[in-house]
């Protein structure tokens, strides 16, 4: 069977795609189940991927959505990377509509700990000004 058809290690594919550092990274990441080829969770970094597949990768900050479109054959620069995969990962709500859909919560006056405003006017009352 041609390599191209048999798959690739999904810590190689990592890797060479430069979705981590390291390929031990790669390996912590599909072995703590971060990693789904296809919506399936896998947990072993041994699982293999073909052109075609889609991952979903959980990363700290964020997820992304990649579909494997050739199998990689070193780590190369970022454009080389970059012929791996397709991003198909949604884009990021803007910052106005993270803002209209959880608006800055408001206090009631004088409950809470005071603003510097109020402090300073509470160190006038006070005479602690200096």
């Amino acid at each position: 069977m041609p390599a191209s058809q048999a798959g690739q290690r999904v810590d190689k594919w990592l890797f060479f795609a430069r979705v981590t550092k390291s390929r031990s990274l790669a390996a912590k990441l599909a072995q703590s189940g971060r990693v789904r080829v296809n919506s399936a969770k896998i947990g072993q970094p041994s699982h293999a991927v073909k052109v075609g597949d889609v991952l979903t990768i959980t990363l700290d900050r964020d997820v992304r959505v990649l579909e494997v479109v050739a199998p990689g054959t070193r780590r190369g620069p970022y454009s080389e990377a970059r012929e791996l995969y397709r991003d198909l990962t949604p884009p990021a709500p803007s910052r106005s509509e993270r803002q209209a859909s959880s608006p800055v919560p408001v206090r009631e006056v004088g409950s809470g700990r005071p603003t510097k405003r109020e402090r300073r006017q509470l160190d006038r009352m006070r005479g602690d000004d200096e």
